[in-house]
């Protein structure tokens, strides 16, 4: 299994909830990385408000930062390589990244396994 992590920029929580202008972007990304937990990935987020010291002890993000600034963030490194920068990656990337089988149904279940009636009318 990989281990994920994910360095974000400084901010209340990692879902956002708390900030007056709630990007969408990040429940999402909170949920998906739930996901990849739940198919046994380790998975650690760290924020550069709380986490500061596990910035600088990352070499790769360290280097990152000191050469970009947090224009960089967040940092997404699957096994220690850096795959996502500046931005949150969507489910598929991730479970690209971690060579992860996503539900071939797609991401919502359909109703009645999404087969038409017997005549064939959908």
């Amino acid at each position: 299994m990989s281990h994920v992590q994910i360095f974000d920029r400084a901010m209340c929580c990692s879902t956002g909830v708390c900030s007056p202008q709630v990007d969408p972007v990040l429940p999402t990304f909170a949920a998906d990385l739930e996901w990849l937990k739940e198919k046994g990935h380790q998975v650690e987020r760290f924020n550069l408000a709380h986490d500061a010291a596990r910035f600088s002890e990352n070499p790769t993000v360290g280097q990152l930062l000191a050469t970009e600034g947090i224009e960089c963030l967040p940092l997404v490194l699957v096994d220690g390589q850096i795959v996502s920068r500046n931005g949150y990656p969507v489910r598929e990337n991730l479970a690209l990244w971690t060579n992860t089988q996503l539900n071939s149904k797609g991401a919502l279940p359909v109703v009645g396994g999404g087969r038409c009636a017997d005549s064939g009318c959908c």
